[in-house]
């Protein structure tokens, strides 16, 4: 399988930026880490070892970018900073990752973005917020709306709310989303949730869900058993939704 490590200085985030690339050739995805993980763990979890045979076979390329959730959502500061070292994250993403991708994959028109519990907040939001750079987009043990709490997962925003917080956060923007252009793009999309069914946040994914369904936006819900929020859940999970 073929494995390269990049590394560049981001413009956007005035800071090196990290990540691997598995594969030669198919779908590109666009793998986001989980919350506060690095752009290696998704590897040393054994997840891209789940979805070899689909890497060796030229099914997909796998770009396992890095976070800068312990500078944003996890950092000491005040939520106005958090949300606003997201969108850097974001312009990282959009005018860095993606060009990179496009130039070692150029024949493939789509880009698939991915990721696990954070990761899939990741995933989600940018494909919604930007869809025509996007084909496809799984969410996986996520949450939608990082100021909910639940168990372990607190409220990342402090409740703290302004129009950033806003817009960057799937379960508050898209019920009320009414743009009939973005709407038809985002229609293109193909859209997979999956969520155990004793998650912190399945009833926010259930929510998500309905939303979409009401915007008459195709997707579709897969809820496991379990919590399923762990790495040997993701293991499987990669393996059918990727």
């Amino acid at each position: 399988m073929n494995r390269e490590y990049r590394k560049w200085f981001s413009p956007a985030l005035q800071r090196d930026m990290e990540l691997l690339v598995f594969g030669h050739a198919g779908m590109p995805v666009l793998f986001f880490p989980t919350r506060t993980a690095r752009f290696y763990d998704y590897e040393n979890w054994r997840i891209i070892e789940a979805i070899r045979h689909k890497i060796e076979a030229g099914f997909i390329q796998v770009f396992c970018v890095d976070s800068v959730d312990t500078e944003s959502f996890y950092a000491s500061i005040p939520p106005a900073d958090k949300i606003k070292r997201h969108l850097q994250y974001e312009q990282y993403i959009l005018l860095e990752v993606l060009p990179f991708i496009r130039r070692a994959n150029p024949h493939h028109n789509g880009i698939a973005t991915a990721g696990c519990s954070l990761g899939g907040y990741h995933a989600l939001n940018i494909a919604l917020r930007h869809p025509s750079h996007f084909s496809k987009v799984t969410g996986m043990s996520a949450r939608y709306d990082l100021s909910l709490s639940a168990h372990n997962f607190p409220d990342l925003l402090n409740g703290y709310f302004d129009e950033n917080i806003y817009y960057n956060m799937p379960s508050m923007y898209m019920p009320n989303l009414t743009d009939p252009a973005l709407l038809l793009q985002i229609r293109k999309l193909t859209i997979e949730l999956v969520v155990g069914k004793e998650d912190p946040f399945y009833e926010n994914n259930l929510h998500l869900s309905q939303t979409l369904t009401t915007k008459n936006i195709p997707h579709r819900l897969y809820v496991w058993e379990e919590e399923a929020h762990r790495p040997r859940y993701w293991r499987r999970m990669v393996q059918w939704y990727l």
